[in-house]
């Protein structure tokens, strides 16, 4: 995944890119650069390896003056290493057209041998250099049925780079200025997220909306197979046939410092805390009066379907996919057969569905390209789906029949936390109301099940004074390079979360497991010292995991337990992470919050870049 960011306006361009590359840095921290166009009709273009701070600077040695318009872009490689010729904006051989680009050409060697035999010469491994001197090839043609005359440049412009754009397959978000049209920027989108920013007498493009929130809250998203004519006085929006579409603007209701870290010293520390206000914004609304089933209501599924429902089938990713994972649980503890099943692994299995089967996608970002692929695959079969996801707009939404929004605000920090418990929130909801409008969920059930919910931002509260006692802890263990995660039943997708965070930011291997499934290998890893991050809370399993503890204990492990105060009477450890007590049903939403901190806290004592780690980014667009 890459940033994009593109500008034309009154204001500095450069500074107005580079403050819109710093707040993508997320999406792509390998290399990055700039290019901008005046009305000179010449381009001024700076790209650097690694991170935004080097590319201003090469850009304040060396000034740019005034300028109209200018794209921009943060990269995570695909194709090519990280290093300046393969860093965006790449041109093509007159370097007057420049390009960024986010996402994959699938075609990309088929294309280039044909613009190589064409004499086309290439200066980047990079499949996005294909699409530069793919729009100069298409000059030369257009150019002889149009004529060059200034009064058609920005026309010729837009047919040469449409034509070239209905050549590309696989998926992307283009941004492109050629140095004879410096007041226009063109872009298009296919499976790669695009948003345009309206301002007055300017306008901004970019792959999210934080790049430019500061300035608008007025935005278009761009749809698949759309091609859009950005200039000061307005955006335009075409299909790829080149015929013109009308579209609906949209207001964006995140404020900017919901985008900053508001003093704490990483966003990941920040997202952490702000998970209380996550469940109660994602609760808000819609949770009660019960009877009205505020939920259906909202995403529109009517009663009469909802009752047709036969099972729940699950499809997400990474994070996503253990929220998912824990809302099987939910679903089967309230009667519901339910299946989870990563996006990527899922293709195969969804002509295998019931029609009746409800598909619910997760995504936080919405554009997590096998999330949407899976979507695709059930809607193909006949299945309804309903997508979970933080982000208005998104791709998913447009792919799904119904969309539930988790409203827990833009999540920065690649280690993915608020939005797990907006995600399991979200579950927790949609599994009790449809126990509800089946039948299978007894009215005072649903009572105590709601007011135990309703205390979860509370609780969230509380298991945060958890920090100063797991950073101390941490102290211990931050040379350990092995760690192991066990738990049953519900707990066994957060013992996977716990697993996943210290592995994403702390570049530690460590593994998550079904306590059940330790005497079938994963015993045999367990040495002196090593330390067994058990969830051991309330619950029918708390015997057996007891008992695998113990075994763990017995191999020499060192024992870390995140118990509550009825459950640790009853288990022994060397060190214990006391939580609230909870019904079983919602001890997830509680017990990730010690593993999410000691993950942090591990990377804060080890140096790591917790924010942007190594080779991951924040959301995944390509397949």
């Amino acid at each position: 995944m890459c940033g994009i960011v593109g500008y034309v306006g009154e204001r500095k361009v450069e500074e107005v890119l580079i403050d819109g590359l710093k707040r993508l840095e997320y999406r792509g921290y390998d290399s990055c650069g700039l290019a901008l166009a005046s009305s000179e009709m010449e381009i001024y273009r700076k790209r650097a390896k690694g991170r935004i701070e080097n590319l201003a600077s090469a850009v304040s040695k060396n000034p740019p003056g005034l300028r109209n318009s200018g794209i921009a872009h943060t990269r995570w490689a695909t194709h090519g290493e990280p290093n300046e010729d393969n860093a965006h904006p790449h041109s093509d051989c007159s370097g007057e057209i420049v390009v960024v680009h986010n996402g994959i050409i699938e075609n990309f060697s088929q294309l280039k041998e044909e613009l190589i035999a064409k004499e086309h010469v290439f200066s980047s491994q990079t499949d996005t250099e294909v699409i530069a001197h793919l729009i100069e090839e298409k000059l030369k043609e257009v150019s002889k049925s149009f004529g060059i005359k200034h009064n058609v440049l920005e026309p010729v412009f837009f047919e040469a780079f449409r034509r070239a754009v209905n050549l590309l397959k696989g998926s992307f978000a283009l941004g492109a200025i050629w140095a004879k049209t410096p007041d226009m920027i063109l872009s298009a989108r296919m499976q790669s997220p695009l948003v345009i920013g309206a301002g007055e007498n300017e306008n901004f493009l970019s792959s999210d909306v934080s790049a430019f929130l500061k300035y608008t809250k007025k935005v278009y998203f761009v749809e698949d197979g759309e091609i859009v004519v950005l200039r000061r006085g307005g955006a335009n929006f075409f299909d790829l046939k080149g015929k013109k579409k009308a579209k609906e603007i949209s207001t964006i209701n995140w404020d900017l410092s919901m985008a900053e870290k508001g003093g704490y010293r990483h966003f990941m520390l920040k997202e952490i805390h702000e998970q209380a206000d996550s469940v109660e914004n994602t609760m808000a609304g819609r949770l009660l009066p019960l009877e009205e089933n505020k939920v259906f209501e909202e995403i529109g599924l009517k009663a009469e379907l909802a009752a047709k429902i036969s099972e729940v089938q699950i499809i997400a990713c990474g994070t996503a996919f253990h929220a998912g994972l824990a809302g099987r649980y939910v679903f089967e503890k309230l009667g519901i057969k339910t299946s989870a099943d990563l996006a990527s692994e899922f293709e195969n299995r969804a002509a295998l569905l019931d029609k009746n089967t409800l598909v619910i996608a997760v995504s936080q970002s919405g554009e997590t390209a096998d999330t949407i692929h899976a979507v695709k695959m059930a809607k193909r079969n006949g299945n309804n789906v309903l997508a979970i996801t933080n982000t208005l707009g998104s791709s998913i939404t447009r792919e799904s029949d119904y969309t539930f929004y988790t409203h827990c605000g833009p999540e920065i920090g690649v280690a993915s936390t608020k939005a797990f418990l907006g995600q399991l929130t979200a579950f927790y909801m949609l599994a009790l109301n449809l126990s509800k409008s089946k039948g299978l969920l007894k009215h005072e059930n649903l009572s105590k099940y709601s007011q135990e919910l309703l205390r979860l931002p509370s609780l969230i509260k509380d298991t945060l004074g958890l920090e100063n006692k797991i950073e101390k802890l941490t102290e211990a263990f931050s040379s350990k390079e092995h760690y192991l995660f066990i738990a049953r039943d519900i707990s066994y997708p957060v013992a996977l979360e716990g697993a996943l965070k210290i592995k994403e930011i702390s570049y530690v291997h460590a593994e998550g497991y079904a306590a059940g499934e330790m005497k079938h290998g994963p015993i045999a890893i367990i040495e002196q010292g090593m330390p067994v991050i058990a969830i051991a809370t309330s619950s029918s399993q708390l015997d057996l995991i007891r008992g695998n503890m113990e075994e763990a204990r017995a191999r020499g492990a060192e024992l870390i337990a995140v118990v509550d105060e009825e459950s640790r009477k009853n288990v022994k450890a060397k060190h214990y992470l006391e939580v609230p007590l909870i019904n079983e049903l919602f001890s997830a939403a509680i017990s990730v919050i010690p593993l999410q901190l000691f993950a942090y806290y591990i990377a804060l004592q080890r140096k790591c870049d917790i924010d942007k780690p190594r080779n991951l980014a924040k959301s995944v667009t390509v397949r």
